[in-house]
């Protein structure tokens, strides 16, 4: 593997709403007073119109961050709750991001280390042009268990290929074993999982211990030479029991973020290289270890190029951006865990004409305006005639992408008798810096955020689920650009 293949960038998303797990235990102490123990901390919780293909969309968008998006030759989605079992989740990021048509996508599931493997077929490959590898969860858990307050929901996205990179690749290892330390059949909702004494002792000591040091040995590393070790094992005590056993000093072991975000399943590998870069010096070698039927372990060095990388988001940002959430009943709600009396306002058909989205693709999904090369005005959506009122000229526009540009809240609406999800709906007019203007659904704001000049900033949500066909209709909205 040359040298000069590794990390060119990266980018992280951790949804807004983080649930206090003191409020979950209060709403389920009567019932499960054993998970006192857990209730510490808060956890990354999504919105209701998020799933994993809009974190996903979020944490590309970050890592692309002063890329040029048409040099990008491949991109892959890895999560374990695609929401889509046949159509290609990744082919709707990538319409999202605005990447060119020809590209190469593909999806990775079937185990928590998806996210890992996917790097490393991203990294083994990456020599021909730039792979965007995106790995993304949002895990359901059965109210009052322990995978309710453990889990969190994120995305993380690392784009890798040749050139300057900020941390070079020096090589993976991995073990694939039929481990069964849990489990989630197609169609349920809910993970099954098995004894953690038997999974401590067999699955972290035996296999993903013996698998670290032969992975140290193939890749021609000490446990001493490692300066960050990403163990994204959320288990209490399991990093410190594989540093051990390779060897690797204590003071190496990466914040597993179980305090602050929770374990976000596929992601949480990705997620964790990506904070260990963020806190990385040139010349660190960083270690990923991932546990999931088997093991993927990597190993980087952080390069002088780090010290160039353009500002971004990342888990520093991403961790600021935050609203403690006690509201355990909405966040049931939100997840489909409690069927709450919707009225018929909800009864609306949701239908989305499959010939509609595939021409309007550009507008709805990667939000493509126009802009009048004749007179620069700014218009979505785009059409052939210019919305200029002094010069309607016709086949003038050109495509202006609006999804990465701020905007001004011109009107406002606060809603409590259409149907939301999350009442009341906010939406209005909004005004984008260098022309065009829209109207737009308002997403993680409270009434406080909802102000005429307020600067906003564009996301991609869902914008409603077909419930009687089982489709996710994506759109953008406006948030808070704060």
């Amino acid at each position: 593997m040359s040298k000069d293949v590794g990390v060119l960038s990266y980018g992280v998303y951790i949804p807004r709403g983080r649930l206090q797990r003191a409020a979950v235990y209060a709403a389920n102490a009567w019932f499960a007073p054993g998970l006192k123990g857990l209730a510490k901390g808060e956890r990354a919780a999504a919105n209701w119109d998020e799933d994993a293909v809009t974190m996903a969309v979020e944490a590309g968008r970050d890592a692309l961050m002063g890329f040029a998006r048409d040099e990008i030759g491949a991109i892959s989605l890895a999560s374990t709750t695609l929401p889509f079992a046949d159509r290609l989740n990744a082919g709707v990021v990538k319409e999202a991001l605005n990447l060119s048509d020809d590209i190469a996508g593909f999806d990775a599931g079937g185990s928590l280390r998806a996210g890992a493997s996917a790097l490393i077929q991203a990294l083994n490959g990456a020599r021909a042009a730039p792979h965007l590898c995106i790995a993304s969860d949002l895990r359901k858990a059965r109210p009052a268990s322990e995978a309710e307050l453990n889990q969190g929901d994120a995305a993380a996205a690392l784009l890798v290929g040749k050139g300057k990179p900020i941390a070079k690749f020096l090589g993976a290892h991995s073990v694939t074993i039929d481990f069964v330390d849990h489990y989630r059949a197609e169609g349920e909702d809910f993970d099954y999982t098995w004894e953690s004494r038997w999974i401590r002792d067999e699955g972290y000591q035996k296999i993903a211990g013996d698998g670290l040091k032969a992975a140290l040995k193939k890749i021609g590393l000490s446990g001493k030479e490692i300066d960050r070790a990403a163990i994204a094992i959320s288990a209490r005590g399991a990093p410190v029991l594989l540093a051990k056993l390779a060897g690797i000093r204590t003071e190496a072991i990466a914040d597993t973020m179980s305090a602050t975000v929770g374990d976000t399943g596929a992601a949480h590998p990705l997620l964790m290289l990506a904070a260990a870069l963020e806190g990385a010096k040139p010349g660190d070698k960083i270690l990923l270890v991932a546990f999931g039927q088997g093991l993927d372990v990597l190993a980087f060095e952080a390069t002088p190029a780090l010290l160039e990388h353009a500002p971004r988001d990342g888990l520093a940002g991403a961790l600021a951006r935050r609203k403690a959430e006690t509201n355990y009943h909405r966040f049931l709600f939100h997840r489909g865990l409690l069927d709450l009396e919707r009225g018929m306002r909800a009864e609306a058909d949701q239908k989305q004409p499959g010939s509609t989205l595939y021409r309007n693709r550009k507008t709805v999904l990667a939000l493509m305006g126009g802009r009048c090369a004749k007179t620069g005005a700014v218009q979505f959506p785009k059409t052939d005639i210019s919305v200029n009122p002094n010069d309607h000229a016709i086949g003038t526009q050109e495509d202006y992408p609006l999804a990465e540009r701020t905007a001004k809240i011109a009107t406002y609406t606060a809603d409590s008798l259409a149907y939301s999800p999350d009442p009341p709906s906010y939406y209005g007019m909004i005004d984008f810096e260098g022309g065009g203007r829209m109207i737009a659904e308002f997403t993680d704001v409270d009434a406080a955020d909802v102000e005429v000049g307020r600067e906003m900033r564009m996301v991609f949500r869902i914008k409603a689920v077909d419930e009687q066909r089982a489709f996710t209709r994506y759109f953008w909205k406006a948030t808070r650009a704060d």
